[in-house]
């Protein structure tokens, strides 16, 4: 399991919503980036040293400070959409090889390179932007039915990394919460959103919304 690519957006105009930019177009950087754990959310901090977020609402903060995809994925929908879909392309700062992303456990910790340690928190949910950069009609329906949504990562350990850097998982929950389930729940299937309670390291929005939702 490895980095094949660390990615940093460039800011660009964003016509798909009623915002100044995006910071969707990320793109592999030589050498190593600095992970630092970012500000609260609202600020447009995330967790690389030279990448914001421009939609605040909505991203950025410790629970969405490192986004990260696996390359296997991408070459799915590289397949699917007959177009060729470069690292960085679906806005991931972290794109790996070898790593099941989809399925880790909310919770579990990755060590990258020598000395960065993340934690699995919560699936990314698409938006008008995603769908709007990859121009692709009805891209967010296509998207959330696949349910391959890849995973936001908080910042436990700071340092650098770069690509080519192993990637160890040195910690996982004994529960089973998936960053796939937790997609399916706050999506398409809200009948699991109960399930989600079981991971502690859920962030507290996702979690409010579980309880709203047990008997």
């Amino acid at each position: 399991m490895k980095l094949l690519s660390v990615n940093v957006g460039r800011p660009r105009p964003n016509p798909w919503k009623k915002l100044s930019a995006t910071g969707i177009d990320k793109r592999p950087v030589a050498g190593p980036v600095a992970v630092v754990a970012p500000g609260p959310k609202g600020t447009g901090e995330v967790g690389l040293v030279g990448d914001r977020v421009y939609d605040v609402k909505h991203h950025g903060g410790p629970d969405q400070a490192v986004y990260a995809y696996a390359r296997e994925d991408l070459d799915r929908w590289e397949t699917e959409l007959e177009r060729p879909i470069t690292n960085g392309s679906f806005g991931e700062n972290l794109t790996t090889i070898d790593l099941d992303v989809n399925r880790a456990l909310i919770g579990e910790r990755w060590r990258i390179g020598a000395d960065v340690v993340l934690e699995v928190s919560c699936a990314r949910i698409p938006c008008a932007t995603f769908q709007g950069w990859l121009q692709q009609q009805g891209w967010i329906k296509r998207f959330t039915q696949a349910a391959l949504p890849g995973a936001y990562l908080r910042v436990i350990e700071a340092g650098h990394i770069r690509a080519g850097d192993r990637v160890e998982i040195v910690y996982r929950p004994t529960h089973h919460v998936t960053v796939e389930l937790v997609f399916r729940a706050m999506t398409l299937e809200p009948e699991l959103l109960p399930q989600l309670l079981a991971a502690e390291a859920l962030p507290r929005e996702e979690r409010e919304l579980a309880r709203s939702r047990c008997p």
